[in-house]
């Protein structure tokens, strides 16, 4: 079923409207008319199963059949910090980190990046980003479109970190998987964790002693292989999701 982000100001009552670049996919490229049906999301975390009452130029007005709380977020926020790439790596990291349940995505300059974000054409980058993450997270079946910030030095990005439950830091000079796997373990509970995933070239010694002393950042292993940058985030992610799963079930039993 075709699903599709509105606001709360959108909705009201049993009636809601989508307007912007949505009417015309809708109405051109999907080809639906009244009687159809789709779904919507606040971006909050309800769902609206909906009907199709009219269809113009401007919008797409829709009755509400039923609406209910959200069972695609994840229970614990996970935020990435992803230190830059080079070429279009980030486009990639974005669209499958939100396909994966990423909550948030925050570009960090790092010691190595080789890349270096042009202040005059930052906003356009994020704005590109912006929209691979809400192309994501339709695709998805996400409740919400999850945010890619501006880009922060990686002092800003640990000092962010402060405030998660959690912070992990995927290093090759960690201990072993034993190790990764008991930390993963004991992170059921936890409402937001971070990630800190170094470019091209890893981190820098310094990064990470700062990272453990400042932000209490666990280092982990990824196993005996080197992954790539945008290869190690989405790993990351991958594996707190089967592991996290299970608390959004004990929650909804």
């Amino acid at each position: 079923m075709p699903r599709f982000f509105v606001s709360r100001e959108q909705i009201d009552g049993n009636q809601a409207v989508i307007t912007g670049g949505d009417v015309a996919h809708i109405g051109k490229v999907l080809r639906m008319s009244p009687g159809e049906e789709l779904s919507i999301s606040d971006g909050e975390g309800t769902d609206y199963y909906c009907r199709i009452t009219g269809i113009d130029r401007e919008a797409v007005r829709l009755e509400i059949i039923g609406s209910w709380p959200s069972f695609s977020e994840l229970p614990a926020r996970i935020y990435l910090y992803q230190g830059l790439p080079k070429a279009g790596k980030m486009d990639t990291i974005i669209q499958k980190a939100v396909e994966l349940g990423v909550y948030k995505i925050i570009p960090v300059q790092m010691a190595r990046s080789v890349v270096r974000l042009d202040e005059k054409k930052e906003s356009k980058k994020l704005e590109r980003w912006q929209g691979i993450s809400e192309s994501a997270a339709k695709q998805a079946g996400r409740a919400i479109i999850p945010e890619v910030s501006g880009c922060l030095t990686f002092a800003q990005a640990v000092q962010a970190c402060t405030g998660h439950d959690a912070v992990l830091l995927p290093y090759e000079k960690a201990e072993g998987m034993e190790a990764a796997r008991d930390l993963v373990r004991s992170l059921h509970g936890c409402r937001e964790i971070g990630i800190l995933i170094g470019p091209e070239g890893g981190f820098e010694e310094s990064e990470v002693q700062l990272a453990v002393e400042a932000a209490d950042a666990k280092t982990m292993s990824l196993g005996h292989r080197i992954l790539r940058t945008e290869t190690a985030g989405m790993t990351v992610i991958s594996i707190l999701m089967f592991e996290l799963e299970e608390d959004r079930a004990e929650e909804n039993a």
